[in-house]
């Protein structure tokens, strides 16, 4: 098997591929303004050479003093202006790719059923969107302009080398090719350890978020001593992945200065016993000049400088693949999308009605939950009741269209819950889960939303119906107190109280209630119930899966779901 098909049938290399090919026109841009500004040195190291050589031997020089001052800083203006010039394109596409990738990572993820699997955990998620993908901006600023310079400017060079000294070319032919290769040899050992470096942050990541979320499970199970075992030996194992990468980084960085070192002292070493009149090879049939010699002595470091630019960013590539194996693994996870494309459209048009027929589910492989026919219509009051593992939850999860039936069909407002409506359908129902969930920002903010020109009388009337009250008068900011992710702040009764002010605020027309008053006091168990039955007094439809016997008792039906086949 050839190296290009191993390239073809890697997917790390392929999903970094297709990464460039969104920027590729910029990039190549960039890369030929960084070429063109190094290339100033052929003309810069003339003009020096000219110059010294003029004035050891007293002969005239192509430009005078003042001349050749200014044209050598002309140059080096230029060159610097095309360096930044390039640069700044680089940044800015890799800015937008990044942008871009973060983007649709963020919106494919969310368009993943969280009642399926191929989703990633938050830790993760949050590791690989927030911190990981800018491994792609360094990669595409520093390895892909380096790859760039080092594909053209050290031939050219090379050329300009040869054309005064055919053995100082010879030299450079010879000790060049040494570094890349060692560099890909190195380059392979340092994306391993770089995958296993970032699979180790992310699960960290994943493994604290999830401690964090379970604190008062494990402060009364006391797991504190265990879950402290497992934390550190995670973090002690991230911390010898770490040093792996950087005794890698330090090993190419050595192998890089040795051969690039003996590369300019060989060409240091021929022109200087050249230029003594020992050495009467290498040139075409006329000694060596003062102006050639140092002509050669100036362009052997930047015949080096683009490989040593290239080798340096070539960690910035292994951790590139890395990524790029990471999201190629996520790209090709089996999953499970929600209905519809999560789009802001027009509510579904309609009066509100829920029909089902013959209702299947499969949440894992031999396993079915079966579903009576079901119709609900707009006003009704409905406990889904059963128990636990008999699909309560899924169901509601199916009205919503955050997951996909196996069979049979549901029908919402007279019309088929399929992809094509499935948006439409949501903008009329609201979802209150078992576990809150917000925003961080201010109270004010995760009720209304996106609403820029809020309705105060509406605003007021969904904190009443809620219950909401006293909650914002005993916040320290009010309705500007700011909420973290998981509502800190508030008790859990709180929190779903705020959801359920939210729904109302929305003018949900439908909501939906996944075990409300779970895991609550009986208080607060009482005035989640006493919002619910507020909203239900403004003529929406509601539709909750419990436990609650008080809170079934006093809905309108009881759909009560029997054991799971």
């Amino acid at each position: 098997m050839t190296s290009r098909t191993k390239r073809a049938d890697d997917p790390a290399a392929a999903r970094l591929k297709a990464i460039e090919r969104r920027a590729l026109r910029p990039l190549r841009t960039a890369g030929l303004a960084g070429v063109l500004a190094t290339a100033m040195v052929l003309p810069q190291s003339f003009i020096v050479g000219d110059s010294l050589g003029a004035l050891v031997t007293g002969q005239s020089a192509l430009l005078g003093p003042l001349p050749a001052a200014i044209a050598y800083a002309a140059l080096g203006l230029f060159r610097h202006g095309l360096d930044g010039l390039g640069g700044r394109i680089a940044f800015r596409a890799a800015q937008e790719l990044v942008a871009g990738e973060r983007a649709d990572l963020a919106t494919s993820q969310s368009l993943i059923s969280p009642f399926g699997a191929g989703s990633i955990l938050s830790g993760e998620g949050a590791a690989l969107i927030g911190d990981k993908l800018d491994f792609l901006l360094v990669y595409l600023t520093r390895y892909h302009t380096a790859a760039f310079r080092a594909r053209y400017l050290p031939l050219a060079i090379l050329l300009a080398t040869a054309w005064f000294s055919w053995a100082a070319a010879l030299i450079l032919v010879m000790s060049g090719p040494l570094i890349p290769l060692f560099m890909a040899l190195i380059g392979y050992a340092a994306r391993d350890a770089s995958a296993r470096h970032l699979k180790e942050t992310g699960t960290l990541n994943a493994l604290l978020l999830e401690r964090l979320n379970a604190l008062v499970d494990i402060k009364l199970l006391d797991g504190r001593d265990v879950m402290l075992r497992q934390f550190f030996a995670s973090a002690d194992d991230l911390k010898q992945r770490t040093m792996a990468v950087l005794r890698i980084a330090f090993l190419s960085s050595t192998v890089l200065e040795l051969f690039s070192a003996l590369g300019v002292a060989m060409v240091a070493v021929y022109v200087g016993f050249s230029l003594l009149g020992t050495f009467g090879f290498g040139t075409y049939g006329s000694a060596m000049t003062l102006l050639q010699g140092i002509f050669l002595l100036l362009l052997a470091p930047e015949f080096f400088a683009p490989l040593r630019e290239l080798a340096a960013a070539w960690h910035d590539r292994a951790a590139a693949l890395a990524l790029a194996g990471e999201l190629a693994e996520i790209d090709t996870r089996p999953s499970t999308a929600i209905l519809g494309k999560g789009r802001r459209v027009m509510p579904l048009s309609g009066a509100v009605q829920i029909k089902t027929h013959d209702l299947r589910y499969c949440p894992a492989p031999g396993a079915i939950i079966s579903y009576p026919d079901i119709e609900i219509r707009a006003g009704d009051t409905v406990a889904v009741t059963g128990p636990s593992g008999v699909g309560k939850s899924t169901l509601l999860a199916l009205f919503a269209g955050l997951a996909r039936a196996h069979q049979g069909s549901i029908q919402v407002c007279g019309a088929d819950l399929a992809d094509p409506v499935a948006d439409a359908w949501r903008r009329r129902i609201a979802w209150v889960s078992q576990t809150p969930h917000f925003a961080k920002a201010s109270l004010l903010a995760n009720i209304v939303g996106s609403d820029e020109q809020r309705d105060e009388p509406r605003l007021a009337a969904a904190i009443s119906a809620a219950g909401l009250e006293p909650v914002v008068a005993a916040l320290p900011r009010g309705m500007l107190t700011t909420l973290g992710e998981t509502g800190s702040g508030l008790s859990g009764g709180e929190a779903r109280r705020v959801m359920l002010a939210r729904a109302f605020y929305a003018r949900a027309d439908v909501i939906l209630a996944d075990e409300p008053t779970a895991d609550l006091d009986p208080a607060n168990a009482a005035r989640i119930t006493q919002s619910l039955l507020a909203v239900a007094g403004a003529g929406k439809t509601l539709i909750i899966a419990t436990h609650d016997p008080e809170l079934t008792a006093k809905l309108g039906r009881e759909l009560r779901l029997g054991c799971q086949v």
